[in-house]
């Protein structure tokens, strides 16, 4: 009996996520780009959101979107890219950049919107941002500096300036899947499903789930628990 109930279950659920598909609607859930934005990964599907710390919708998406991050599987990826529609927007790409390089986008992206946005700082500038970086407790300030001093920095930041041109960014945030389709809201329902579409005109593999690290030792157990 526990079977076929289980059985069920998973019919009812491959006919939602049929039902679900279906409800794509080209030109209201999404649009096709009118040149495709090349992958940094080709073997995997990219989600590419361009976005600005100047942005109040992108400071308001980024929690939502870094939790949803988190649940995506194996074959798919998050890439950010800083807009840089005005000369000052390059000294924030170079931020962004430097968050890139480091991998501390959920530790540090918080802090940077909210001085940018709520506490009015110039991190555009770079002798600001230098003073603010030293300055941060709740991530590795020093950390993220020494990213934005290094060579590639800059290097990084002007190729977000050229994304930015070549494929015309009108708004932010904007958020791009398989370097093809833009979505046009920031549901993230719809934007699985727009994964999930990529997935299947490639011909790819049925999505696989990231492995859950496993803590073997006692006390890191007990930690990791009390942390949850």
């Amino acid at each position: 009996m526990l079977f076929k109930k289980l059985m069920a279950a998973a019919v009812m659920t491959v006919g939602m996520v049929g039902v679900s598909q279906a409800a794509l609607v080209e030109g209201t859930d999404y649009v096709v780009l009118p040149e495709a934005i090349p992958q940094l990964q080709q073997d995997k599907i990219e989600v590419l959101e361009f976005f600005g710390y100047f942005c109040i919708h992108c400071k308001h998406l980024e929690p939502t979107m870094s939790a949803h991050v988190k649940t995506f599987p194996t074959d798919t990826y998050f890439r950010g890219e800083h807009v840089v529609w005005r000369p000052e927007h390059l000294g924030l790409a170079r931020i962004a950049a430097a968050v890139n390089a480091t991998g501390l986008k959920a530790q540090a992206n918080p802090a940077i919107f909210k001085a940018v946005m709520d506490d009015g700082v110039d991190l555009s500038n770079p002798d600001t941002f230098k003073q603010w970086a030293e300055q941060q407790t709740s991530f590795d300030g020093k950390k993220l500096l020494a990213a934005y001093n290094g060579f590639q920095n800059q290097v990084e930041a002007k190729n977000m300036a050229e994304l930015s041109t070549k494929y015309k960014i009108q708004g932010t945030p904007t958020i791009i899947v398989g370097g093809k389709y833009q979505l046009q809201s920031q549901d993230m329902g719809k934007l699985d499903e727009l994964v999930q579409k990529v997935r299947t005109e490639r011909g790819m593999p049925a999505a696989q789930a990231k492995p859950v690290l496993k803590v073997k030792a006692t006390g890191s157990r007990l930690a990791s628990q009390a942390n949850q």
